[in-house]
């Protein structure tokens, strides 16, 4: 647990992470390919192609053909990490990710890159708004967004180990650290970043950091904070909501994502099951975002951090 504010101006791309712990996973084991769409530069495949040419699997623009490439692989005794960008590869390929690799529960790792409006500037076909929506509801396959690149070099590391499929969602902006290092991933266990009695804070992936500064903000105001990093969308912390829910008296999520389906809609399952609360959550309202970077994107729908303070305190009015 950390209860510092974030302290870090230093911004990491996660796919830095993910390439380099790839890399350092295939060199010690020599079932580990990759595949991709016609990817290998926003995938970051470079090195590994440079260092492991035969495993390097470029399928071209044909992501529902990747995909049942990387279940051929799997079957055959390989480990694929199969990657595309967030859009292409949920939007595109969902069939056949329904069908080859969670009905199959075929040992397949789904990598989606440059999700959320991490192509912001090239609109609303490049943006990964629904994703979540449309992994989280298929059996057999957990769905991960990690929040630094010390995270995401945990979590794929915690994926090659893992027997079965799952789908980590990596963006391209730039984060700060906010776990130390050497932290170990657990599948369905959130972090708890700051503790907090008044009211709770959930995020994932690039929202995390932005929900510590509100939170160092909420505290100038007087209103402590607790943060959650809920990485694992399915399977969610129920144990770590309901704790929220109860010891803080209400919760605020936020997403890179739209508000229907998303983080935020899975937290709300738990919450009106087992411990009703109010809740506010913050993302993409049921919209196609408009052309414009991430950051203006998400500053444009109430995410900077100020404004998720100020809707931290327009919701504990209802309390």
């Amino acid at each position: 647990m950390m209860n510092a504010p974030v302290s870090s101006t230093k911004l990491y791309d996660c796919r830095d992470a993910f390439a380099e712990t790839l890399e350092r996973l295939a060199a010690k084991d020599d079932t580990v390919v990759a595949v991709c769409n016609d990817s290998v530069g926003s995938s970051k495949l470079g090195g590994f192609k440079s260092k492991f040419p035969e495993r390097l699997i470029n399928v071209g623009i044909a992501e529902q053909n990747m995909i049942g490439v990387g279940a051929g692989l799997a079957n055959g005794g390989r480990l694929p990490f199969v990657c595309a960008a967030s859009c292409f590869l949920t939007g595109r390929a969902l069939e056949q990710i329904k069908a080859d690799i969670a009905y199959s529960n075929a040992n397949v790792k789904l990598v989606g890159i440059s999700s959320g409006m991490a192509y912001g500037d090239l609109g609303p076909t490049h943006h990964s708004i629904e994703d979540f929506a449309w992994t989280r509801v298929l059996p057999n396959l957990p769905v991960i967004a990690p929040c630094d690149r010390i995270e995401t070099a945990a979590a794929i590391e915690w994926a090659a180990s893992y027997a079965g499929p799952c789908f980590l969602r990596l963006s391209r902006v730039g984060v700060p650290d906010l776990l130390p290092e050497g932290h170990v991933f657990e599948l369905g266990r959130a972090n708890l970043l700051r503790d907090g009695s008044d009211v709770t804070l959930i995020a994932n992936g690039t929202l995390t950091h932005r929900m510590m500064k509100a939170a160092d903000i909420l505290a100038m105001r007087g209103i402590e904070a607790r943060v959650l990093n809920m990485a694992t969308v399915r399977p969610i912390d129920e144990d770590a909501i309901i704790a929220a829910a109860k010891e803080t008296g209400a919760i605020v999520t936020a997403e890179e994502h739209s508000i229907y389906g998303g983080l935020g809609s899975a937290i709300a399952e738990v919450v009106v099951d087992h411990a009703p609360v109010p809740m506010k959550r913050l993302g993409v309202p049921g919209i196609f975002a408009p052309t414009g970077s991430a950051e203006f994107l998400l500053d444009e729908f109430g995410m900077a951090p100020a404004a998720i303070a100020d809707a931290t305190e327009t919701l504990l009015k209802r309390k």
